[in-house]
């Protein structure tokens, strides 16, 4: 998080400006009493200096009620009447102008501000260093919602550490063909390599994966536990109210088979609905509109009692989830983000997946639920709007109830005859070392029905530029380096392979593939390629990234304007005009 904006005021230690209620009024209202105590003449000209010293060292936040009082002052001295107390301390609440606080950044108990986990970009790797590179894919989409509620609702660029390039790039849906009936795999591998258009010497390589779909009439029954956070920061309208709407109108989609079971948590936990049938709409939806926000967090509990209610409706074959509905954090019993992770990826293990929805701003833990929503074998989305709602809940309702894939992970082994240094875009808190590839007890990310992966690499090709600046080590001196294969000739850019696990089984399975460079320029991609890097740059640039090139917020839109294809829900125009806001804000 980033440190509270502070500043030393003369009238106090420190004027924090967060605090809704700054303490220079309090000293100006003495600087005043000052003023008018005693004597008129005698103290009028050391009154004036002290409200003028607040003025000129104080925080600057009060200027209004600073003004309201000296004109309270000037008619006390020309007419000899002292100023009423009571009239003076109302002027003051009433045209006092409290700071307007970052949303993101809290404003007290309850609202203690969004916590993000730092992120250090990923550099770029000499492949005679690190000729491996690992990591476990991601579907979540959290970030981009969040950079949304950023710049369209709040006109601020967001936090570097909010944007997780890789969940911007796995919000948009590209046309990946899924894998064929006669396939046994859970999805295809495409993979392409071209051009990269903020470099031109290097190459961009995509990796994307597009998981089987499936109609949401042929889904497997569904036990769904909704766990829903009615504490006192869930009143807003974009939290708690959006919510109730969302939820009803999934209950549209759910069918005879699937059940449904409400458990709410403030300050304590309680079973608000027991497992019902879908269809029993009226029900459902008037034991959601009972739910009123209102006291502290204890989500440790409500996650527990959740769980407990999954165990107790399991359904051998079917989807059984917990979902986790909140703004924030937990404050009461169970509260420790490591408590929380070594909780659910237990509770995972006995086939009970979590997804996690976050809402509103102020007192977001990110950093925490996107930890649990991984380790539980789920997903992360941030519902910022009821269209996202729709989206994820509806749209998405296969993807987002069931896993086809899970614990998958991606390796890529470089040739060192063609690739001098390599940087994989985003996935940063997603990095495996390289021999978690073969262990099977190591967790990774899930794929959800019809759910795409993307990810992309920026290559630095032998006798590039750019390998001259990369940092180097001494040569050893009790071995030396070992040569290449015949295999490092054969003009393969690199191998890729992959590893998953049906969902119910331990041992995983093995992909792999072979990757070619045919000399593509970025101009000859397809448009979901181009879009996808117009998506990266994007992100690249919000984050302030130096391997951004000569890439701007224009350029980005051009990219984009140019390949938005078939934009079925208006998803990709969005983020043209998200873009333009940046850009914006940025000048």
């Amino acid at each position: 998080m980033h440190a509270n904006p502070k500043r030393f005021c003369f009238c106090e230690k420190v004027c924090d400006f967060r605090n809704p209620l700054p303490t220079p009024v309090v000293l100006l209202k003495t600087g005043i009493l000052f003023l008018t105590g005693g004597s008129m003449r005698r103290n009028i000209l050391a009154g004036y200096m002290v409200i003028a010293t607040l003025m000129l060292v104080g925080c600057g936040r009060e200027k209004a009620a600073m003004k309201a009082a000296l004109a309270e002052a000037e008619t006390a001295s020309s007419t000899g009447a002292e100023p009423n107390a009571r009239v003076m301390s109302d002027r003051v609440s009433m045209e006092t102008p409290r700071m307007q606080v970052p949303p993101d950044e809290g404003a007290g108990p309850g609202d203690a501000g969004d916590k993000f986990d730092k992120i250090d970009e990923n550099p770029f790797l000499r492949v005679a260093d690190s000729p491996l590179s690992t990591f476990s894919i991601d579907v979540d989409t959290a970030s981009y919602s969040k950079v949304r509620q950023y710049l369209s609702e709040h006109h601020r660029l967001p936090r570097p550490d909010a944007v997780r390039i890789e969940e911007l790039l796995n919000y948009f849906s590209y046309a990946y063909k899924p894998p064929t009936a006669e396939e046994s795999s859970p999805f295809a591998t495409h993979v392409a390599v071209a051009q990269c258009p903020w470099n031109n010497e290097h190459r961009l390589a995509r990796v994307a994966l597009k998981g089987r779909e499936m109609k949401n009439e042929v889904r497997p029954t569904s036990n769904l536990v909704f766990l829903i956070d009615s504490s006192g920061s869930m009143k807003r309208q974009n939290k708690l109210p959006l919510l109730k709407r969302g939820l009803s109108l999934m209950l549209q989609k759910l069918g005879a088979d699937d059940h449904v079971a409400i458990v709410a948590y403030a300050g304590s936990a309680g079973l608000v609905l027991d497992s019902t049938p879908a269809t029993e709409r009226q029900t459902i939806l008037a034991a959601l509109d009972r739910l009123k926000a209102g006291g502290p967090t204890n989500g440790g509990e409500g996650l527990q009692l959740a769980y407990g209610v999954a165990r107790d409706h399991f359904v051998d074959g079917g989807t059984n989830r917990v979902l986790l509905c909140t703004d924030g954090d937990f404050n009461v019993g169970m509260s420790g983000t490591d408590q929380m992770i070594n909780f659910v990826e237990t509770e995972s293990k006995s086939g009970i997946d979590l997804t996690v929805l976050g809402f509103g701003m102020g007192n977001l833990n990110d950093s925490m639920l996107e930890q649990i929503s991984g380790r539980g074998n789920g997903n992360y989305a941030f519902i910022d709007t009821i269209s996202e709602a729709k989206k994820v809940l509806i749209d998405q309702m296969a993807g987002t109830l069931v896993t086809i894939a899970k614990d998958v992970k991606i390796q890529i082994e470089f040739n060192p005859s063609k690739v001098a240094a390599y940087r994989l875009i985003g996935y940063e808190n997603r990095v495996l070392a390289s021999e978690d590839f073969n262990n099977d007890k190591k967790d990774a990310g899930e794929i959800g029905a019809g759910h795409s992966v993307t990810a992309l690499y920026e290559i630095v090709p032998v006798g590039a530029a750019l390998e001259a600046e990369l940092p180097q080590v001494d040569d050893l001196k009790y071995q030396e380096t070992a040569p290449t294969s015949e295999a490092a000739n054969s003009g393969e850019l690199f191998t890729l392979k992959l590893r998953y696990k049906f969902p119910g089984q331990d041992q995983s399975q093995l992909m792999e593939f072979v990757a070619q460079d045919a000399a593509q320029s970025f101009d000859q991609t397809d448009q979901d390629f181009q879009f996808a890097t117009a998506v990266a740059g994007f992100g690249m640039l919000l984050r302030e990234s130096k391997h951004c090139g000569n890439w701007n917020y224009d350029t980005v839109t051009e990219i984009a304007e140019s390949s938005i294809g078939i934009d079925k829900h208006g998803l990709r125009r969005e983020f043209i005009q998200l873009v333009s806001t940046a850009n914006s804000l940025q000048n």
